[in-house]
């Protein structure tokens, strides 16, 4: 028996995702992870972009082998919002917070991460 692609696709179910992969998998702190997660991809991003070694990396941050080890690896939990920040502005990257109102009814605001 032959199986068009037609019928396979015909049989496969999709979800449409809230925007953030976190909440849809059910992390109770999903927007802290995904912020965590792209300031990590950034540091990382922007650690080879300017080809740094793990000793330069390293010492730059003024961060030990294991944390560096966390960062490279996307291990979010021993890594705190404040010191991502300061890793960037490190790395030579501006970083800028904007409050405003939420836009919707919900009574809870969104978390958004734009990069320039």
């Amino acid at each position: 028996m032959t199986t068009n692609r037609a019928e396979i696709e015909e049989n496969i179910e999709f979800e449409t995702s809230c925007g953030n992969v976190f909440a849809d998998i059910g992390f109770d702190n999903a927007e802290e992870i995904l912020l965590k997660s792209e300031l990590v991809r950034q540091i990382n991003h922007t650690i080879k972009e300017k080809e740094l070694n793990v000793t330069q990396a390293g010492n730059l941050l003024n961060i030990d082998g294991d944390m560096l080890s966390n960062l490279s690896r996307g291990r979010l939990t021993e890594l705190t919002i404040e010191n991502l920040f300061r890793y960037l502005n490190i790395l030579g990257r501006d970083l800028e917070v904007v409050l405003k109102p939420t836009s919707t009814s919900s009574s809870q605001g969104k978390l958004k991460v734009t990069v320039v």
